[in-house]
């Protein structure tokens, strides 16, 4: 039988869960890296014992942890991530120009083909690639030196580049999102990108309608249909069937559209999954109710699963990397709380049950299936 590993990122560690293909009794390994913030923990398809981990502290700075035994011992590997060539300066929060940093790595994609090759988002907005298993890191540089760059802001929590999709069906296609720069892809292993965000409209910034400026939270896609994206925006919930050239908005019948993750299920690309939030000032659930709201027609109707998940006084919010599902015949769908609360459901959202409870502050959920 199949086993499931959920491979989850806190602000004080990293926990490793596990169980067999039904799901019920479930491990707990953890915490590595105790007390340091891990923003991301994820494992490699081609190599499930190859795992990453970002691991980020105020006194040591940046650091990437890899294991090569499915979490049971751990190497610090490179943590070379200076800036190269001439990027100028980007907007702050103000309008001001500002010279690009370097804070910390948000999100670690590794190949779909090669256990040494993965790539890095950053703050600020920078995309790495290493090809040694995280040894060696070499940013490719003409995203920030996109002409766009200089009018870049940061959001609210940073100018992160926190999502990074390695196109299944062409090895030379990425698509990346920023906050709060917008989507953005390339179609030649990322010697050149392109602004893909028409169609976002965001009231925020002074152009609504402009190529660059939206405060994207998060992107998804579906490994049969690689030309169709679904986005959660600041405000808005988003879909795209020509691989990012248009955008239409498929909040529905969702009782706000705001919130930070957004998945797809790992067998019915129309079927997506979101947690809304009040607000972008109120980071916790409508009327204290967590729901995960689930919609089977990809976004056009949007049905709240409320079944196992607390109905009252809850006032925690699930972070934009922090939702998964797995690849068992029944998809099972995985996500955690600032509360510290991860929870899944085996049967694609109908059921709802904590794995564990009170776990640090959980930034990052990954799920692999293990033979």
């Amino acid at each position: 039988m199949t086993s499931t590993r959920v491979l989850v990122g806190t602000r004080k560690g990293a926990f490793i869960l596990t169980s067999d293909g039904r799901r019920a009794d479930w491990t707990v390994d953890g915490p590595h890296f105790g007390g340091w913030e891990v923003y991301h923990l994820t494992g490699s398809p081609v190599d499930p014992d190859r795992l990453y981990a970002s691991q980020s502290g105020g006194w040591f700075g940046q650091l990437i942890q890899r294991s090569d035994d499915g979490g049971k011992n751990w190497t610090t590997v490179g943590n070379d991530f200076a800036y190269t060539g001439e990027v100028g300066d980007h907007l702050w929060y103000d309008g001001t120009p500002r010279p690009w940093e370097f804070k910390r790595i948000w999100h670690l994609e590794p190949s779909r083909h090669d256990v040494d090759t993965v790539y890095a988002g950053g703050e600020d907005a920078a995309l790495y690639l290493s090809t040694d298993g995280g040894q060696k890191w070499s940013e490719l540089t003409a995203l920030r030196q996109h002409p766009t760059g200089p009018s870049w802001q940061p959001g609210a929590g940073g100018m992160c580049l926190h999502t990074i999709i390695l196109d299944p069906a062409d090895r030379d296609r990425i698509y990346v999102a920023i906050s709060a720069a917008g989507a953005f892809r390339s179609d030649d292993g990322g010697a050149s990108w392109l602004p893909i965000n028409k169609g976002l409209r965001s009231g925020e910034i002074p152009d609504q309608d402009s190529e660059v400026g939206h405060c994207v939270h998060r992107l998804a896609q579906h490994p049969s249909r690689p030309d169709t994206l679904f986005m959660q925006k600041h405000w808005d919930v988003m879909r795209t069937d020509d691989a990012g050239a248009n955008w239409r908005e498929v909040s529905g019948n969702l009782p706000t559209d705001f919130g930070f993750p957004i998945a797809v299920h790992a067998h019915e690309p129309e079927t997506i999954y979101v947690v809304p939030i009040t607000s972008d000032s109120l980071h916790y659930p409508p009327d204290g109710k967590l729901r995960v709201y689930r919609s089977r027609t990809g976004g056009e109707h949007w049905e709240p699963l409320t079944n196992g998940l607390p109905q009252e006084h809850c006032y925690v919010n699930v972070l934009r990397d922090a939702m998964a599902v797995d690849t068992h015949e029944e998809c099972g769908v995985y996500f955690g709380t600032t509360g510290g609360q991860v929870y899944h459901s085996a049967d694609g959202g109908d059921n709802w049950a904590p794995i564990v409870r009170d776990l640090p502050a959980v930034l990052s959920v990954e799920v692999q299936v293990l033979p």
